[in-house]
């Protein structure tokens, strides 16, 4: 198996990092100010990022964002500039073959602060809420919902985007309080529409888009909001395989639902409080979950991807 990237070290200002990218600004050839952003092989769970990650993910989330992109660049204008590596400025070979498949140079946003959710399906954060309060995030829902129902439409769900530690579920009236009334429908209405369209393509390939999460910003000088960040990915994204789907219980999943599993054991063994540092997974639990990446990847767009696994 190949060497996971955990990190990078670029000859490039302002670097920053999340929980899987790492962020830097560049400056084109012709002028244009530049958000270079790649994504890495870290893998997170429970808000940590864990001591090894999974070799290639950052080329299968980055390939499979490139896929939506493509698919949907005429219902949304996104922020995408390139992801040819050799439009980045300033790098060796070396660098730049690390960094093959991996990268999005994109226009620079302000991205505003408040994270996208459309739920078709009752699960995670929403299950929980719906079980204390028959709701989720204020908007009421049908007694005796069982996890993992389909809704009968589905919802949007804001929340805050924190700095650290989990985001928070608001109610849409928080949300225009936060970017105003005008932005916040238009939110909800991109949000849902682009959730439908990506919902009923995966359901004719077998999969189920139980829910998603989107970001938005906007350009220097415009008020109309555009896509930024990933898109329809296992990170951003739950996809449940529609053969296997039975409501009343947790869903098997294209995602990091495996790493979860085991740090579960490790949480009731005593071993590992969810607290960083995150421990090393092992060699099994890594190649079952990138398994499923690849899996995602490969069932949603009829393509194979080799990332090196093998």
């Amino acid at each position: 198996m190949r060497e996971a990237l955990l990190e990078t070290r670029l000859p490039l200002p302002n670097r920053r990092s999340g929980k899987v990218r790492d962020l830097y600004d560049v400056k084109l050839g012709d002028g244009t100010e530049a958000l270079l952003i790649v994504a890495t092989d870290r893998i997170s769970a429970f808000d940590v990022v864990m001591a090894n990650g999974l070799p290639g993910k950052g080329i299968i989330l980055t390939q499979l964002s490139r896929f939506w992109f493509e698919k949907f660049g005429e219902v949304i204008r996104n922020h995408l500039l390139s992801m040819d590596v050799q439009d980045v400025p300033d790098l060796d070979d070396e660098a730049r073959s690390s960094l093959d498949r991996r990268i999005m140079l994109c226009r620079k946003a302000t991205v505003l602060p408040v994270e996208c959710i459309a739920r078709g399906y009752l699960t995670g954060s929403g299950w929980k809420d719906y079980q204390a309060t028959g709701a989720v995030c204020g908007q009421e829902l049908p007694r005796g919902l069982r996890n993992g129902d389909r809704l009968e439409k589905p919802i949007f769900t804001p929340s805050t985007k924190a700095a650290s530690g989990h985001d928070q579920n608001i109610t849409f009236a928080e949300g225009e309080a936060i970017i105003g009334p005008g932005h916040m429908r238009y939110l909800r209405e991109r949000t849902l529409d682009l959730y439908v369209r990506a919902r009923d393509y995966a359901g004719g390939r077998g999969i189920l888009l139980a829910d998603t999460k989107f970001e938005f910003g906007l350009l220097p000088g415009e008020s109309e909001p555009i896509f930024v960040d990933e898109i329809f990915t296992p990170d951003s994204s739950r996809f449940w395989p529609a053969d296997d789907w039975l409501p009343g219980r947790e869903q098997p999943s294209f995602d990091k639902q495996i790493v979860r599993n085991y740090l579960e054991t490790l949480t009731a063994a005593g071993q590992w409080d969810k607290t960083p540092p995150g421990p090393e997974l092992p060699a099994n639990i890594v190649e079952r979950t990138l398994g499923r990446y690849l899996e995602a990847y490969e069932r949603l767009t009829g393509r194979t991807l080799d990332v090196g696994r093998f």
